[in-house]
C-alpha cells in the first residue's frame, strides 16, 4: 500500500518582487517589481538532470559546489462550474481537469522533476489537483505538503505573487531541499514565472514552468538570480 502524504499545517504566523532580489538577515524578500523581458518561450518535455548536490564533506569541491534549485509553478486544473452557491474558492476540478493531472504527472515523473516539498493553494481545485497527481506518482506522495491559504488571494493581486512565493519557499524550506513545487492560481502565477525567468510565461490550467538557478540555500538562489535569472527549462502541457 502506497504511503500516505506527509501534510503539515501552515505556522499561525503568516507572512505574506524591481530589478534584483536581496535576502535580509532575517528572510528573504523582492523590491517593488519590474515588467518582465518578453521573449518567446520553448515548451520542453525532455528528460532534465537532476539538481546537483554539494560535495561530499571533506572532497575537494566541498568548499566551492553550489547546487541547483528548481522551482516548479504549477496552475491547478481545469474546474468545474460548481453549483448556483458555489463560491469560487469551493469549485472542484472537471472531469477534463482531472484527466490533465494524471497526465501531467506522468511527464513529471518521465523527466524527473519530483518536488520534495509542495506549498499548495487551500482552494479546492488545487487540492483536488495534488491528490489526483499524488495518487497517480509514487514520488509526490512522499513529498512535504503545506497548504498556504493566502496562494488563493495573491494570485489575484498585481506584482506580488513572485515575493511571496518567494517568502513562503524560504519559510517552509530547508536548504537540504532541491526542488519545491508551488500550485496555485493565475494572474499570478503566470505572472511569477515570468519576473523570475524574465520571459513572457503563459500558463493554462494544469501547465507548470520549471525554473532553475543556484544557490547553496534558497535565499542565496533567489538573491543571485534576481528578477529575470531564473533558467526557464519550458512549460509542461497535459
Amino acid at each position: 500500500m502506497r504511503a500516505p502524504p506527509r501534510l503539515l499545517s501552515p505556522p499561525s504566523s503568516a507572512t505574506a518582487p524591481h530589478l534584483l532580489l536581496y535576502a535580509s538577515s532575517a528572510a528573504c524578500r523582492l523590491p517593488p517589481s519590474a515588467a518582465a523581458v518578453a521573449r518567446s518561450v520553448s515548451v520542453s518535455t525532455t528528460v532534465v538532470d537532476a539538481p546537483a548536490a554539494a560535495a561530499e564533506p571533506g572532497s575537494s569541491d566541498s568548499a566551492s559546489a553550489t547546487p541547483r534549485r528548481r522551482l516548479i509553478l504549477l496552475r491547478h486544473g481545469d474546474s468545474a462550474v460548481g453549483e448556483r452557491f458555489t463560491r469560487d474558492h469551493d469549485r472542484p476540478l472537471s472531469k477534463a481537469g482531472r484527466a490533465d493531472a494524471i497526465s501531467v504527472s506522468d511527464k513529471f515523473h518521465q523527466m524527473g522533476w519530483i518536488p520534495e516539498l509542495i506549498l499548495c493553494s487551500d482552494a479546492t481545485r488545487t487540492k483536488e489537483t495534488l491528490q489526483i497527481m499524488q495518487e497517480h506518482v509514487q514520488g509526490l506522495s512522499q513529498a512535504l505538503v503545506h497548504f498556504i491559504p493566502s496562494f488563493y488571494s495573491i494570485a489575484a493581486m498585481d506584482g506580488q505573487t513572485a515575493e511571496h512565493l518567494q517568502k513562503a519557499i524560504c519559510e517552509y524550506s530547508t536548504d537540504e531541499i532541491l526542488t519545491v513545487m508551488c500550485m496555485g492560481h493565475n494572474k499570478g502565477w503566470e505572472e511569477a514565472a515570468s519576473m523570475f525567468s524574465g520571459d513572457s510565461v503563459v500558463l493554462k490550467t494544469c501547465n507548470a514552468a520549471l525554473l532553475e538557478a543556484a544557490g547553496k540555500s534558497w535565499i542565496e538562489a533567489f538573491s543571485q538570480a534576481g528578477l529575470g535569472g531564473w533558467k526557464l527549462h519550458g512549460i509542461v502541457k497535459p
